[in-house]
């Protein structure tokens, strides 16, 4: 009896000890709320300095626990940042913008996007201004649409052209007894040629080779129509090197140190001291504008991560989520049209099929348009096929209309190690497939048979979305990537253009002048996220968190990649350009 007082007890003291820790919290988030918000003042710059992750979607909610605890993640919602310079260009108190950092993993597509936005910023009469003590490739690339570009005395400028490294594990397999039964429909597909061969195999080599000729093509011109010099010659000469040499060559306009940097601000505005907003403050005050409410929206889905079966998250796309978000969308009547933002590699094949099926209900009440960011490849490219109208950036990866399967195999591991197995089974398909025993080859037939199955279906859905033959398809298919610029030539997206544009022709469809941008899908926030603790418990603790950033990434996609049990449509998993 003494045993459960205690336990009961301890209980009551828990809740008690939690309640008492939440009240407390909201309670310092509520004085803290009075400052929360503050006010822009008159000839400000707002400091775009977002060193921290970014999704392309992160959904518009304040979070005042985790703020007034310190457990806020430093996560950015590209849709975030593409708000708040668009309320930028017609605040008439903020009259330029530093650029100071920007995400480590933010993609081609997203700075394609973000310069564009930047150069409406500049065509408002404003000015931009960008430091950096070293510029990446990636900063350069966006940072050349400003004015003026400054550098710190021991800086450089990173300019190397692309590349895309590729990891192969055939011997690694032989070594260690762990076989990757490999089944695939498209010579391209070359998300499972890791497990095949040793080195990169012609027709790899020819897709990578041209999407990252592509990709260069599209950043070198950027970059030259901005700073006007020879992009290609700065890059084999190493003008970038120091900062003196980018100087000289014309990559940079000054060399100086940041408070230097401050005080040219200062001049630039004319004003006794340099007022600046940063970011979050500044997001803080678009989020509390976009409450206020308008009747006709647009619905804005966006679909990022991995497609997983299931119902995803932040940052996966489960098919769950993403039916319920259609659902929605087509359910409201003040919703008159709606935006599927893509921002994926591809993943589940079932779940991508369940997913385009959600889109063409959903076609059949209101117009739906795609919008692709980064990534919209293979499963990613599936979702998006349907639609009535496709967008995608000059930089965005699509296309990998292609379907394989993995089927680890460890018999001979475990044989060399000593562990065997038997089987006991009422029919000669009871065992179907284990992973300890040699692949069976009517079972590999199942399997094939099955890869060719969902890869016709893919052809079909492709060939119907965009007006073709299978024939045409079939061409472009493959599982070949190709950059937003050549998808264009060759039929899988009508029109180069950003979300913005997507949403824009959207509203024309519905004839809407007046409207407000409804996001989806929507996140319940639960006492573990608004305390912060899940991603501070997975930064600090994840197991990748003790491998190199590099290699980790590569682990993490490996993984997922042989965890999914069914027929992938996935693009290359090595697939990094930087």
């Amino acid at each position: 009896m003494n045993f459960l007082k205690n336990v009961l007890a301890s209980l009551v003291a828990i809740c008690l000890a939690l309640v008492i820790f939440v009240t407390i919290g909201v309670a310092i988030a509520m004085v803290a709320s009075k400052d929360a918000i503050k006010e822009v003042k008159p000839n400000s710059v707002l400091e775009i300095d977002l060193s921290g992750e970014l999704n392309d979607y992160a959904p518009t909610a304040l979070n005042p626990v985790a703020e007034a605890l310190g457990l806020e993640n430093q996560t950015y919602g590209f849709n975030q940042i593409s708000k708040a310079i668009e309320s930028a260009i017609y605040d008439d108190k903020i009259k330029g913008i530093s650029l100071t950092n920007i995400p480590e993993n933010i993609g081609w597509a997203q700075l394609t996007a973000l310069r564009a936005m930047l150069e409406d910023f500049k065509k408002s009469g404003k000015f931009i201004y960008a430091y950096e003590d070293v510029y990446s490739q990636k900063k350069y690339y966006l940072y050349t649409v400003a004015d003026q570009l400054f550098i710190s005395p021991l800086g450089y400028v990173e300019l190397k052209g692309l590349h895309s490294e590729v990891m192969f594990f055939k011997d690694f397999q032989e070594k260690y007894g762990v076989k990757m039964e490999v089944v695939r429909h498209g010579k391209y597909k070359s998300a499972v040629e890791p497990f095949l061969a040793n080195e990169m195999s012609d027709a790899n080599r020819e897709q990578i080779t041209a999407l990252i000729t592509g990709l260069w093509q599209q950043v070198a011109n950027e970059i030259n129509s901005s700073r006007n010099f020879d992009v290609n010659a700065a890059v084999m000469n190493l003008y970038g090197q120091s900062a003196t040499s980018a100087k000289e060559h014309g990559l940079v306009d000054a060399i100086l140190y940041p408070d230097a940097y401050e005080k040219l601000m200062q001049q630039k505005l004319g004003t006794e001291a340099l007022e600046k907003v940063k970011m979050n403050d500044y997001l803080a005050q678009v989020t509390l504008l976009e409450m206020l409410p308008k009747t006709q929206k647009i619905a804005v889905i966006y679909a990022q991560g991995e497609i997983i079966y299931g119902k995803g998250d932040l940052k996966t796309i489960g098919q769950e989520k993403m039916i319920k978000a259609f659902k929605k969308a087509t359910e409201d009547n003040n919703v008159k049209a709606i935006v599927l933002r893509i921002n994926s590699p591809g993943g589940s094949a079932l779940a991508s099929d369940l997913i385009w099926n959600a889109v063409q209900m959903a076609k059949e009440k209101k117009p739906v348009v795609v919008s692709m960011g980064n990534l919209a490849a293979s499963g990613g490219y599936y979702i998006a096929c349907g639609a009535n109208k496709i967008f995608a950036e000059p930089t965005t990866i699509t296309g990998s209309i292609g379907v394989f399967g993995v089927l680890p195999n460890a018999a001979k591991l475990t044989q060399d190690i000593g562990i065997h197995t038997e089987v006991v089974s009422t029919h000669d398909n009871g065992i179907h497939y284990s992973p300890f025993h040699p692949v069976d080859k009517r079972f590999k037939g199942v399997v094939k048979n099955s890869i060719e199955h969902i890869y016709d279906t893919f052809v079909t859905r492709v060939s119907e979305g965009r007006k073709m033959t299978k024939q045409q398809v079939n061409q472009i298919a493959q599982g070949r990537v190709w950059t937003g610029s050549k998808a264009l030539e060759i039929g899988l997206v009508d029109e180069l253009g950003s979300l913005e544009d997507a949403i824009i022709y959207a509203s024309e469809q519905v004839a809407l002048q007046d409207f407000s941008i409804e996001e989806y899908p929507k996140y319940d926030l639960d006492l573990k996220e608004m305390l912060g603790f899940s991603p501070l418990l997975q930064t600090k603790f994840g197991w990748n968190a003790f491998l190199p950033k590099k290699v980790s990434s590569k682990a993490t996609i490996l993984q997922r990649v042989l965890e999914e049990p069914s027929a992938q449509t996935r693009i290359p998993f090595e697939l990094m350009v930087e």
